[in-house]
């Protein structure tokens, strides 16, 4: 499959601090690739880089084949790549249907957002059950189907997740990757960040893993599952 995403060579710094230097990697068209590594190693500044939250210094990033290393983010999103934030970033003192339509504010097709609004309460039935309640009185799982939803309104043909489990029970860590799975069998193609090595692995048919803002190791996810080093560092064994 041709890759939708390719980022070669990337360096990005906050101020003095080198956050990413000379970072390549790749998103094959379809496909769910994770993004591991431990605190601080640059997993989230790198998703940060492609949404061009935080400048690139060097190198380049290209989405279905244009670069957009220098685009401003609203047209990185209008181009299709759509991040959701770790940290449940909802608008707390909103209701979950109009979390929902703010994910859908620079659209000017009404029907087919109505009828992507129906097709994102299907996938999170639970969000239907809550369309009036306001989203900061939701449970953590529920505010996650609600970000993921969220940024589903903006029809995003590369999703990029950012810690999608974190502060969940194993139990909705389960069915968040279950609706995640789904979404890639779908069509949407993913860049997951995730500290939950084991269940990205699980996920993913490719990794890629940081250290100190650098690419120390790739490989297909089966075949990393099985790395002494990975199983060591990474999977607690």
């Amino acid at each position: 499959m041709p890759d939708l995403l390719e980022l070669t060579g990337v360096s990005a710094s906050y101020g003095r601090i080198q956050a990413l230097s000379g970072v390549s990697l790749s998103v094959p068209e379809g496909s769910i690739v994770a993004l591991l590594g431990s605190n601080g190693a640059g997993k989230t500044t790198t998703l940060n880089a492609i949404s061009r939250l935080v400048p690139v210094q060097s190198g380049n990033i290209r989405f279905d084949g244009k670069p957009i290393e220098s685009m401003a983010s609203h047209r990185v999103v209008e181009g299709g790549v759509v991040q959701v934030p770790e940290g449940r970033e909802v608008f707390r003192d909103m209701s979950v249907r109009e979390n929902l339509e703010m994910g859908a504010y620079r659209r000017k097709d009404p029907k087919s957002v109505r009828a992507d609004f129906e097709r994102i309460l299907d996938y999170f039935p639970k969000l239907r059950e809550r369309l009036q309640q306001r989203a900061g009185t939701l449970s953590g799982g529920e505010q996650q189907m609600l970000l993921i939803g969220r940024a589903l309104m903006a029809r995003p043909r590369l999703l990029l997740l950012d810690e999608p489990s974190l502060g969940l029970s194993p139990v909705l860590v389960q069915q968040i990757f279950g609706f995640i799975d789904r979404l890639n069998k779908d069509g949407l193609t993913i860049l997951l960040v995730e500290q939950n090595a084991a269940v990205a692995l699980s996920t993913s048919s490719y990794a890629y893993i940081l250290e100190n803002g650098e690419l120390a190791l790739q490989g297909a996810s089966k075949e990393l599952r099985h790395d002494d080093s990975v199983r060591r560092t990474y999977l607690g064994h």
